[in-house]
Formats: C-alpha cells, structure tokens, sequence
C-alpha cells in the first residue's frame, strides 16, 4: 500500500488540475506595507469547478476561482480560515501561526479573478514572542467582531486569543471559549462574529468532532446539544463558519478528508439553534476539490457571495485555492 499512495497522489493532482494554461500575473504588492507586515509573492492560477463533481443548489452560481502557487517556505501554505475585512479586502490564518491578507481582485462582472497586496505576519504569544512550535501556532478558526477586533481559535492548546484591531496588530489576550475537552487535533474549527441567540454582540464556535457555542465577553454556552450529532455527516466534519448577512443563521463549512484518495466538502446552513440545512455546494471528484476549511459572506447587491478556501497542509499534492459562490 505504501508504494501505491505516490501513484495515487499523482493520480489524484492530475485529476483535479483544472486550471487554465495562462496565470493571472503575480499579486500586486502594497506601497503601504508596515507594522510586522511582509509582501508574500506568489503565482495566481485561474480554475474552473473542473469535470462533473460539482453540485450546486438552485440560486447558487460559481463566481469565479484561483489557485494560489507559492514557494515551499511561503507562509502562503496551510491557510485554515479567512474572513473579509471590508473595501475589497480579507485576512486569513494559517495552522503554522501566520496571519496572511489581501485585496480581491475582481472582473466587470464581479467574478474573482485574482488577489493584490499580499502580505504576511507571525502571530505572537501573549509575551510578544512569535509562535515558533506547532503545539502553540494550529490556528484554525478567524472571526472580526463588530468592534474590529480579530480573534483567533487554536487546536492543540485550545484557545481563542485577541489580537485587536487588524489596522494595529498587538500582543493577544484571551477571550472566552468553551469550556470543553477537545482532542488534540478536533478543535474549534469554526469560529465567526455575530449575535447571539440572545441578541448579545459575540462570536459562534463549532467543533470539528461536533457541538456549537455562542460566546460573549461574558463566557460560552451551548447553542445546541454539546456533541451535536447532526453536525457529523457520515465522515464529513465542520472545517468552518460565516454569519450569513442576511441574517438568516450561518454557513457551514464540512469536509470529508481521505487523503489521497478522496477530499469533499460541503457548504450547509446551520441556524440559530445549531441545526443544518440542506446542502447548497458539494465539491468531488473528479471536479475540482481539495481541503476546504475557511469560509467568508458578504452581500453583493440581490446575492450572498461565499469565498471557500482549502487548506494545502504544506503538501505538494494538494492545492490552495479560493472559489467564490453566489447564491441568491
């Protein structure tokens, strides 16, 4: 079996690769680029959704996508979340303890056709040191509150830090979060700002291995039942979550990983009380999928635009890359 999985990890690169000959043109840096932050060079590659395997809900419409090429020791690997931080732009997060962001280029008609001002900083310890070790950098979910300020969720040592505002990045204090034992790698992976049940200004957590909390300055309590098996499809499990800005409830991301054989994911709406909804994208083979954790909402006029990121864990065979979805 060893020797068979280069073969069928070729195998499967070669079956997911819908991208265009031609590449978008490297990012544009920023001149204004200071604080901590680093220019990240990188390739941008156009893809489709790729041959059948795609399954869209009626009112969903592919908005465009790009493959992100970098370097081996690009910090541009194993982004895990992102989130949109207004005028065109988003911040993501990586499981090494790097904060990355950028500005989405789109075309005429609003498809995503690529990114600008790619830049990258450390994220720190509480002391000021910058994360060096695995233990301490899984950062998996990303949330930006009303108030501007960005959290950020961890597997390993589970926590969810504060590292104010995006526009002045700080030393990080802890926030509230579940008062739950999570496994070492089945964290809170979904992490997104919003009301509350109550009304209360907060941010929602979902598991990996199941369960929703609704948290304020004030601590976290149950949305749901605590392992909320409706959650768990099968070998799906949630990788991430966004508050849809219509206001009706979330959306959740699922994703059923069996490397290198298979990687799927799912797009669902989770309400209020921590139940999910029908399934409104399905990403397999042989179209284009890969390890899709993050998630971000926005309204653009009439419709909701979703951007899916997928997490490559550094790994040659896999591919990062954001998809964006209108739904209407």
């Amino acid at each position: 079996m060893r020797r068979r999985l280069p073969r069928l990890a070729a195998a499967w690169a070669a079956l997911a690769l819908t991208a265009c000959a031609a590449t978008l043109g490297p990012p544009q840096p920023s001149p204004s680029d200071h604080d901590g932050w680093t220019f990240a060079p990188a390739e941008l590659k156009p893809v489709g959704l790729g041959l059948p395997g795609a399954v869209l809900a009626p009112g969903v419409r592919f908005a465009g996508g790009i493959e992100i090429v970098a370097g081996p020791e690009s910090p541009l690997h194993g982004l895990s979340d992102l989130k949109l931080s207004g005028d065109g732009g988003f911040v993501a997060v990586s499981d090494a303890g790097d904060l990355v962001r950028g500005v989405l280029r789109l075309d005429a008609r609003g498809r995503l056709i690529g990114l600008d001002r790619l830049a990258s900083r450390e994220l720190t310890l509480e002391d000021g040191r910058p994360i060096a070790s695995k233990i301490d950098g899984d950062a998996e979910g990303l949330a930006l509150t009303r108030s501007g300020d960005l959290l950020v969720s961890f597997e390993r040592r589970h926590r969810i830090w504060n590292y104010g505002p995006l526009s002045g990045i700080r030393e990080p204090t802890p926030a509230p979060s579940p008062e739950f034992p999570f496994p070492d790698n089945e964290g809170m992976e979904g992490l997104a700002a919003g009301l509350t049940r109550r009304g209360e200004d907060g941010w929602r957590v979902v598991g990996e291995g199941g369960g929703v909390w609704d948290c304020t300055s004030g601590g976290c309590r149950g949305a749901g039942p605590t392992v909320s098996q409706n959650l768990l499809d099968g070998d799906y499990r949630p990788t991430g979550l966004d508050r849809d800005p219509t206001g009706e409830g979330w959306f959740l991301v699922q994703r059923r990983y069996t490397p290198p054989i298979d990687m799927r994911a799912r797009v669902r709406r989770l309400s209020a009380e921590g139940t999910v909804g029908p399934v409104l994208i399905e990403l397999k083979l042989p179209g284009t999928t890969d390890n899709f954790e993050g998630v971000a909402a926005e309204r653009r006029g009439q419709a909701t635009r979703l951007y899916l990121l997928s997490d490559d864990n550094a790994n040659p065979a896999q591919r990062t890359l954001l998809l964006a979805f209108d739904i209407r």
